[in-house]
């Protein structure tokens, strides 16, 4: 499945805490197979808004949105605010 940013802050966020490299990783992970176990893929509540997230590292998780096979990356959240 291929991953789409949908805003420049997304964009901003990684470059400001250092996550290109992990971002890289995972967006190639995530490619491969949106289920691959480290990424921890989930389907958020309230499950009818149809709002994932996966594992960038311990800390940074990436919320996204699929249409037409395509996953679309809105925000990235540190997970243990």
């Amino acid at each position: 499945m291929e991953i789409k940013i949908v805003t420049r802050k997304v964009n901003i966020y990684i470059k400001k805490h250092l996550l290109e490299a992990k971002w890289r990783k995972t967006v190639k992970l995530f490619e491969l197979d949106i289920k691959y176990p480290s990424l921890e893929t989930e389907l958020l509540e309230p499950k009818e808004e149809m709002i994932y997230s996966f594992r960038i590292d311990k800390k940074y998780r990436a919320m996204f949105m699929i249409k037409n096979n395509v996953a679309y990356v809105f925000r990235i959240t540190n997970h243990y605010k």
